[in-house]
């Protein structure tokens, strides 16, 4: 593999995200490379309701949520930044697809995006991000699947689990010291 100057990842704060962050920080310390995690956003409403009332004040709220968002990002991922690779965080007004395409533009960068949630139904509506990036990127992508953990609470199953009734006896721990 070729050397790869930049690692961009794809933030923005959903759990195959956060996998997807975690994978880019262990490609950017094998690579001894600079990892850039990028959330993208986009006005309440979209860029059609902001034109139709500009206020100065409530753009700069959302972009304030923004960092706060990918701040807390970084923190679930890492606990903060990592000491062993040089994280830039940033934050552009956009839709995620594009913004991602536009700021991993050169041959030595690479993308890295959640593949978003598993299951026909979901990648219908879903994924559209990760899709974008791999048909318009101009550098490698790689889209990282959600974690086992991330899929444990997903469908009838997951639903049957988060409901199940416990009783005290069940949730009662063994004493300890034997």
């Amino acid at each position: 593999m070729s050397r790869v100057h930049r690692v961009f990842a794809g933030v923005s704060g959903s759990p195959g995200s956060l996998q997807a962050l975690r994978y880019a920080a262990g490609v950017a310390r094998v690579h001894d490379s600079a990892l850039i995690a990028v959330l993208a956003w986009t006005p309440p409403g979209g860029e059609l309701a902001d034109r139709a009332g500009p206020s100065p004040y409530l753009r700069q709220l959302w972009k304030d949520a923004a960092w706060q968002r990918l701040w807390n990002s970084l923190e679930l991922a890492f606990g903060g930044l990592p000491a062993d690779a040089p994280v830039e965080p940033l934050v552009f007004r956009g839709d995620a697809g594009s913004v991602l395409v536009r700021v991993a533009d050169s041959d030595d960068d690479l993308l890295v995006v959640g593949a978003g949630r598993r299951g026909a139904l979901r990648r219908m509506g879903a994924c559209r991000v990760s899709r974008y990036c791999l048909a318009h990127a101009t550098c490698p992508v790689i889209a990282v699947p959600p974690s086992a953990l991330a899929q444990m609470g997903r469908g009838l199953r997951g639903w049957a689990f988060r409901h199940r009734g416990l009783s005290l006896d069940q949730a009662r721990l063994p004493a300890g010291g034997g």
